[in-house]
């Protein structure tokens, strides 16, 4: 596959964690990622009722793009995962964006989207997992960045309950449980689960993940344009179906 993919243009796309929280030895922690250019043939990944329907047309889009066999995509960083894609859909269909923004046309430049600030030297290189004191129960906990694999085994979970038919999707605690990796130093997952469901105040559960959020490599997709009313507005930049199925026009 990796020989047949660099019959191709390929681009070499730097990823947001730089490879810092990869191993040693994984072919991530480089900090980056060469992807082909999208051919007719991903095209087909993404006109595929039945990979659409089933939810992971673009998942295996990224699959078809990445070159190196050695790479095992589920060990990708959701953070990186948004830069591959982002890249994947400029060298596919160009770095124009259209959404409609308040019943305006707004065209973006998904080349003007930048990484997160991140300072690096804080974290220790190839370790995926940090500490953090729950400021009103004073616990300690360590947690970890998701990666391609933990969201996927999140989706899939989360479809188990909603075919039980759970009035609660529990969206958020099935996260957490997948994000912490301990609870005052028991790496257990039941004792893990069971502090998530009974004992996880609200008031430490936003602290944790408003601090979270700042270990996070990713890309910033905020964007500031000016209206046609002369206005300059700053949006998170939706993810449309037209991101990767832009129309013909």
């Amino acid at each position: 596959m990796a020989e047949e993919k660099r019959q191709f243009p390929t681009e070499v796309i730097d990823l947001p964690s730089k490879g810092y929280f990869y191993p040693d030895g994984n072919p991530l922690s480089s900090g980056r990622v060469e992807l082909k250019y999208m051919t007719a043939r991903e095209e087909d990944i993404l006109t595929s009722a039945n990979l659409i329907q089933k939810g992971v047309a673009i998942d295996k889009l990224l699959q078809s793009l990445i070159v190196g066999e050695d790479i095992n995509i589920k060990d990708i960083l959701i953070g990186d995962k948004n830069a591959i894609m982002i890249a994947a859909r400029v060298l596919g269909y160009g770095k124009q964006y259209i959404v409609e923004i308040e019943g305006e046309e707004v065209n973006i430049d998904l080349t003007a989207l930048k990484e997160k600030e991140l300072d690096l030297s804080k974290f220790k290189k190839g370790k995926n997992e940090f500490p953090f004191t729950l400021p009103n129960s004073n616990r300690k906990i360590t947690f970890k960045i998701l990666t391609w694999g933990d969201d996927e085994s999140i989706e899939k979970e989360l479809e188990a309950l909603e075919k039980i038919g759970a009035e609660v999707k529990h969206e958020m605690t099935t996260r957490l449980k997948k994000r912490i990796t301990s609870v005052d130093g028991n790496t257990e997952q039941h004792f893990i689960n069971t502090f998530v469901d009974n004992e996880f105040l609200a008031v430490d559960s936003l602290a944790f993940r408003t601090h979270a959020e700042t270990v996070v490599p990713d890309v910033d997709m905020t964007y500031t344009f000016t209206s046609i009313l002369g206005d300059e507005k700053e949006i998170v930049v939706p993810m449309t179906t037209a991101f990767f199925w832009p129309t013909t026009k």
